[in-house]
């Protein structure tokens, strides 16, 4: 980045509005009523403060401390037989108050809407200079996705990509024990009565709370540790991390080596990339169509979370992997474990070990995921 570009970057920081997140493990746990505490808060205090979108979910409390905040008017969009409502972006923008509130960041918009994703509506208003205040429950972090499906047993579809959370200048989790939560469950503060009892033989089981709960606080705790990262001077001599993901057209294990690599380089507050090498017999002309699709999909999905994306063509994967690290001085590969036979094992070997043994005459760590 040259200089000029850095001065940029630097201005159009400084023009962007102010991102908090209120973050827990859960439904019920306080996540829209701290953030209508704070709004009233702020009222006192002359804030020119607007509700843009509140999810109350028919919550005694919750629809209580709505009262008293100005809201932003929800537009109507018209969809399949019926009028829905959503957060009406545009007059967000134009009203333009100091602070907005924007609940279900994860929120996927009805079709029609300007753009597909809520979190993408907060990016925008983000850059019209608007602070904004939002809530998003743990299970809704794409890098996350894997391991809360094998926490609860099913895979959320809505879900945030990283990077939103990466923006946000201040995160702060809103923490319940597990008896405290499902207290409240059992006392008709979180759903109604016929919703309570499947409830809790589903999603609200304790050791599922405990586990999301952790992650939670994991979260929070590594979003401070990479504010502080960012906040003091690094010595010189330090090496930057930057990972670079190798993906192929395999569509599960290269969205679960992004996924991957997306959550470490989150955690190291790195730059990271996505590299696909296209091989002859994958030239558009010769690769399946499913396969095509799911390789582009893929590539979105990398983009989306925050990766630069890069593609190259190569008869060799390994040398123009190796080639690739060389020339941008990659510190960490990540590849995903390869789904061979033993046969192909035994063929495949040699290349690997050579892979191997080139990354670590170049000090360039391997991380194999499964």
């Amino acid at each position: 980045m040259s200089s000029a570009e850095h001065f940029l970057e630097l201005i159009q920081r400084s023009k962007r509005g102010k991102f908090k997140i209120y973050i827990g493990m859960s439904a019920g746990v306080g996540k829209t009523y701290r953030m209508l505490q704070e709004a009233h808060s702020l009222l006192k205090h002359d804030v020119d403060i607007k509700i843009g979108y509140i999810e109350p979910h028919l919550r005694a409390e919750t629809i209580a401390l709505v009262e008293g905040i100005p809201a932003i008017p929800r537009k109507s969009i018209f969809y399949k037989g019926k009028y829905l409502e959503e957060m009406d972006l545009q007059a967000i923008i134009n009203d333009h108050p100091d602070i907005v509130i924007v609940d279900e960041l994860a929120h996927t918009n009805v079709e029609g809407s300007a753009n597909k994703k809520r979190w993408q509506d907060v990016l925008q208003i983000l850059e019209a200079g608007i602070n904004v205040i939002s809530a998003v429950n743990i299970q809704h972090i794409e890098s996350l996705n894997e391991s809360v499906k094998n926490i609860i047993g099913i895979e959320v579809t809505e879900r945030v990509p990283d990077k939103i959370l990466a923006l946000a200048d201040e995160v702060v989790n809103i923490d319940l024990t597990g008896d405290e939560l499902i207290a409240r469950l059992k006392e008709g503060k979180i759903y109604p009565a016929d919703k309570i009892e499947i409830s809790l033989q589903n999603f609200f089981k304790s050791d599922h709370i405990l586990q999301l709960r952790e992650l939670a606080l994991k979260e929070v705790a590594t979003h401070v540790e990479k504010k502080v990262e960012t906040e003091v001077t690094k010595p010189l001599n330090v090496r930057p991390e930057k990972f670079l993901a190798c993906i192929s057209s395999n569509e599960k294990t290269a969205k679960s080596v992004i996924r991957k690599t997306a959550r470490l380089a989150s955690y190291y507050n790195s730059r990271w990339t996505v590299l696909y090498v296209q091989i002859p017999k994958e030239n558009p002309d010769k690769i399946a169509l499913d396969k095509q699709r799911f390789l582009i999909n893929n590539l979105n999905f990398a983009q989306e979370m925050g990766a630069k994306v890069v593609q190259k063509k190569g008869h060799n994967i390994a040398e123009t992997i190796s080639e690739y690290v060389q020339e941008n001085q990659i510190t960490t590969v990540c590849i995903g474990k390869p789904q061979l036979n033993f046969i192909q094992e035994l063929f495949r070997l040699s290349w690997f070990h050579n892979f191997v043994n080139k990354m670590m005459s170049k000090k360039v760590d391997i991380i194999i995921l499964s």
